[in-house]
């Protein structure tokens, strides 16, 4: 008599299945191992000569290879933009991080995505990249890729005279940026006063590290890329500061 296996038997004889999260990591640990530098940057992160993302950050070298941020800033806080609106009632539809555009054609409607990333390591490091493609998730790669190709090192501290605690919750002084008709300033706050920043301007400070921040805007905020990039400009201009 054949006896008939039970769910807890079954579970025993297959295998586990990885999680989303676990599937991606592994696919990325293998991606790194197979991957051959191009550049002598890269060939010189590959031999472990240059161990620290900051090395490369202070010597002003650019980045033309996206691994490298991979194997130095291995746990990569990743975020989107919500650029784009899906369709809607009355023009009521929600946000999404996919912006659709169509070119009219002789065969027909030719649709496009564009996405927009933020990377950073939440110690300092952040960069903001766009993507364009046929399909979503093309778009959304080549926004991240772009992402980490561009990462700056901005500067933290404490400098609101209200706080003086001497810790790098928030940036050191004030600082300025514009992209089309957006206007941003972003002042130092004191400890406990949290981003009281925009919605998704929260996902930049958050991948720069900071915890505490005041800012002020005029323009069209409506235009989130114009809006985080002035934002992103604000911060390089903190960053090209002499003190």
């Amino acid at each position: 008599m054949v006896r008939q296996m039970n769910r807890s038997d079954r579970n025993l004889s297959e295998p586990r299945r990885l999680s989303r999260e676990e599937a991606r990591k592994a696919q990325k640990l293998s991606h790194l191992e197979q991957w051959k530098p191009k550049t002598d940057l890269g060939l010189k992160v590959r031999a472990k000569e240059i161990t620290d993302i900051n090395q490369i950050l202070d010597s002003g070298q650019s980045i033309r290879e996206a691994e490298i941020v991979d194997l130095l800033i291995p746990n990569l806080y990743v975020e989107y933009v919500m650029i784009g609106q899906a369709h809607g009632k009355f023009g009521g539809g929600k946000r999404r991080i996919m912006r659709q555009t169509q070119k009219k054609t002789a065969e027909g409607n030719k649709p496009h995505f564009s996405a927009l990333c933020i990377v950073g390591n939440e110690h300092g490091i952040v960069g903001v990249g766009a993507g364009r493609a046929l399909e979503s998730l093309p778009a959304k790669e080549k926004a991240l890729r772009d992402a980490k190709l561009h990462i700056i090192k901005v500067p933290m501290g404490c400098g609101s005279w209200k706080c003086n605690c001497g810790e790098p919750h928030s940036i050191p002084f004030t600082a300025y940026g514009k992209t089309g008709s957006v206007e941003v300033k972003l002042m130092p706050a004191p400890k406990g006063a949290g981003l009281v920043v925009e919605d998704e301007v929260k996902k930049l400070m958050k991948a720069a590290g900071y915890k505490d921040l005041w800012s002020k805007t005029w323009g069209q905020t409506r235009r989130k890329v114009n809006f985080i990039s002035a934002c992103m400009l604000a911060l390089k201009h903190a960053a090209q500061t002499k003190k």
